[in-house]
């Protein structure tokens, strides 16, 4: 399999995701054929090779040699909120994670070491220029920390993840008495985002960097109802509630 992944593509590799080919496809009342993951793979490496890798050689050439991202970015894992399509991103441009509701928890030795070590290399080792955290519409992740406390419905990891943004739920709710509903849901995933930009601080690389400005930090919201992107910090908007 792996040499046909490799081989030179000439046949066409198109991806039918376009919107007027689901409409022929819905139209025709053929049965829609069974998912096929490996096919699906195939075809989308090979789009890749074709219009990006063969296409420029030299980038990928350079690229093979060293990475050297501007951008450390996190944001969700909900998989319409990819910010290497919505932001157009290039292979080499930004290290990334994505985990559920895009949070950062606080320094913490003990606990959620992947997303300090992730911190840790992007800026030590990287060099990094800005860390980007982008919250989006929809967000089941705030969706359930929402819910919480839940006697019906346990999770063995979820719940506990969530509540690395209680503080954002906490704020919002304190400010917005009122607020219900989507309205809620939208003001606590973007107090989220400040939630995570302020944790950021408490790790001392974070810190360093910033004092030293060679470090830019800033908070974004993707709402993919409306396809709109908003600004909602940068570094200087930034504040801890408590000195760290």
């Amino acid at each position: 399999m792996s040499n046909y992944l490799n081989n030179e593509a000439t046949a066409s590799t198109e991806i039918p995701r376009n919107e007027n080919e689901v409409e022929n496809a819905n139209q025709t009342g053929l049965e829609k054929p069974a998912f096929d993951p490996i096919k699906r793979i195939e075809k989308g490496f090979q789009f890749f090779k074709i219009n990006e890798f063969n296409k420029y050689p030299d980038y990928y050439r350079q690229l093979a040699e060293k990475q050297e991202p501007k951008f450390l970015m996190f944001a969700c894992s909900d998989s319409r909120v990819s910010p290497t399509n919505i932001l157009n991103l290039r292979p080499g441009e930004a290290f990334m994670n994505r985990n559920i509701a895009n949070l950062v928890p606080a320094f913490n030795k003990l606990r959620y070491s992947d997303i300090g070590a992730i911190i840790e290399y992007a800026i030590l080792a990287l060099k990094v220029e800005v860390i980007v955290v982008i919250g989006h519409s929809r967000c089941g992740g705030i969706q359930r920390l929402l819910s919480l406390p839940d006697k019906k419905t346990s999770y063995d990891f979820i719940d506990d993840w969530v509540s690395v943004a209680k503080p954002a739920k906490e704020k919002v709710i304190s400010k917005h008495p009122h607020a219900s509903g989507e309205e809620l849901q939208t003001l606590v995933e973007k107090e989220s985002v400040m939630n995570s930009l302020v944790n950021l601080l408490s790790y001392p690389y974070v810190r360093t960097g910033l004092a030293d400005k060679k470090l830019k930090l800033i908070g974004g919201y993707y709402d993919f109802v409306c396809g709109k992107f908003e600004i909602l910090a940068v570094d200087s908007d930034i504040k801890p509630t408590i000195d760290i």
